[in-house]
């Protein structure tokens, strides 16, 4: 490029430049009047993918589920402070999820704030406490550099997502230029002196554990866990993660309980846990007399390395430090016969094994009735399983979205619960507008089930008229077909197993958007 040309771009320009050269190649965009200039730049950068989504907690989760898939940070494009908060939740989950994002958020020019325009907001003061930095180009010649440092901080220390605020005068004004090239930082790796320990203390229990996540969850990272599960040791996963290979010769490691009472009982007589890629468990809530940090009494624990750090080179480092050669035995593929009779849960994870390609990567926003998906496919074909790991419901179709357009040559599976579902229904349009392979189940029970089960767990009473309204989703029923279809997306509803089975065979062979509408118990 020229000077003459790096001088005549706009702030915009240089950004979105920017981004590109560094290997973005996405962005999910829910824009407005102060992102004008920001669409113009898009328009002139072919790298980079610009795909519509009409809420920004679409674009936020879209965004999520690419970098997952992809490991390369997508851009989202949001509307000022309000267009953020839209966006917070599966901001939230993707913090969680240790998910590199790059949110470039338009705001009012530097000149206008001072008038305190109707959608003027303390962006700066409303995205700090959930991203890993932030920052805003305040001229319009910083706007390359910033954009550099935005993506190499997506990638950690600790990965995860960023925000560069893009004032409106900065993003039309010329004078940009381009930032560097940058080389993101690798995930850090843990010390020799934590090894030591580990070694010396696994070599004194009786039942040591290591609890993992991360890279870990990789196939070459279960590859060394089947090494300590040969050794002796117990190997289990966080109750939610951002991503593991599963199924037919991969190593099947064990999955911590969701409630406490059955997780502690689930790893009583654990003399010494240790984590590598992640922390000491906690309870998902507090419950009146249940713990919150699921460690039994007695047991020694030992850090081995949080999400900043590379798990699987860990757990290699660890195996080997111990001598451990052989492996234990990876899942063989066992699909389960055809379900019949009256559909359930139980019937979906069956359908599900039975017809899940390989290569698939599922979504599993599924909620209470996710769980007979999971146990059902650990010995289905080889496939790639992503979770709900910060809790905020609303992400299953967002994520699946970003993960059809990272993967295109992969067929991308939805669970979701209707009450989650509604929360980004939109999504739908924009997988009918990219046409995008995904296969979404929605598990129609016309209830917040969890919370239903959650309500009893709390001790909070018996439910009232009051309470039973509030968890129920019923009165109107909601007609997925319906919405399904307006917003493009084919839809069939099934109530009996065999039409369920049917239905997910006919789906999964067909390119593009389909949706299935499983009712089930409520």
């Amino acid at each position: 490029m020229s000077d003459l040309d790096t001088v005549a771009m706009t702030g915009a320009e240089a950004l979105v430049a920017t981004l590109a050269d560094n290997g973005v190649t996405a962005c999910f965009a829910n824009p407005g009047t102060s992102e004008m200039h920001l669409l113009t730049a898009l328009d002139k950068e072919p790298r980079i993918r610009s795909i519509l989504c009409l809420f920004e907690g679409v674009a936020t989760g879209a965004a999520d589920g690419y970098a997952r898939v992809s490991g390369v940070p997508a851009m989202t494009l949001l509307h000022l402070g309000a267009g953020y908060l839209n966006g917070g939740a599966n901001l939230h989950n993707a913090g969680r999820a240790n998910t590199p994002m790059i949110n470039v958020i338009g705001d009012h020019a530097v000149p206008h704030l001072k008038y305190d325009a109707p959608l003027t907001s303390d962006i700066i003061g409303l995205t700090t406490p959930n991203m890993r930095w932030v920052k805003s180009a305040e001229s319009v010649d910083v706007t390359g550099t910033l954009a550099t440092e935005a993506f190499v901080a997506s990638y950690g220390p600790r990965p995860g997502p960023v925000s560069l605020l893009l004032p409106a005068d900065s993003a039309w004004s010329p004078g940009g230029r381009p930032g560097a090239v940058a080389s993101p930082p690798a995930l850090r790796t843990s010390g020799d002196t934590a090894i030591a320990k580990a070694v010396s203390a696994i070599g004194t229990a009786e039942t040591p554990l290591i609890l993992i996540n991360g890279t870990a969850l990789t196939e070459q990272g279960l590859e060394q866990a089947a090494r300590l599960k040969a050794g002796g040791l117990r190997i289990m996963t966080d109750t939610f993660y951002a991503k593991m290979r599963r199924g037919a010769g991969v190593f099947t490691p064990d999955r911590m309980q969701y409630f406490a009472e059955m997780a502690m009982a689930d790893l009583e007589g654990t003399d010494l846990l240790l984590t590598a890629g992640t922390g000491l468990p906690v309870a998902f809530f507090a419950y009146p007399g249940k713990p919150s940090l699921l460690v039994p009494e007695g047991c020694e624990t030992l850090d081995l390395g949080g999400a900043d750090t590379d798990s699987a080179d860990t757990l290699r480092r660890l195996a080997d430090a111990l001598g451990y050669q052989d492996r234990a035995a990876p899942a063989v593929l066992s699909l389960p016969e055809a379900p019949s009779g009256a559909l359930d849960a139980a019937a979906v994870g069956a359908s599900l094994a039975r017809h899940m390609p390989e290569g698939a990567l599922v979504s599993d926003d599924g909620v209470s009735n996710g769980l007979l998906s999971y146990l059902p496919t650990q010995t289905a074909r080889p496939h790639d399983w992503m979770m709900l790991t910060g809790g905020a419901i609303g992400q299953g179709m967002p994520l699946a979205l970003g993960a059809a357009i990272a993967a295109p040559e992969r067929k991308v599976i939805c669970l979701s619960g209707d009450g989650a579902g509604m929360y980004t229904n939109q999504a739908l349009w924009s997988l009918a507008r990219e046409n995008a392979d995904v296969t979404t189940i929605v598990f129609v029970n016309h209830s917040y089930r969890i919370l239903n089960i959650e309500l009893h767990r709390t001790g909070a009473g018996n439910p009232g008229p009051t309470a039973r309204d509030l968890l129920s989703l019923g009165g109107p029923n909601i007609d997925w077909v319906g919405l399904s279809t307006s917003l493009g997306v084919p839809a069939v509803e099934v109530t009996t197993a065999e039409a369920f089975d049917a239905a997910l065979a006919e789906a999964i062979a067909a390119p593009g958007p389909r949706l299935i509408a499983a009712v089930v118990p409520g």
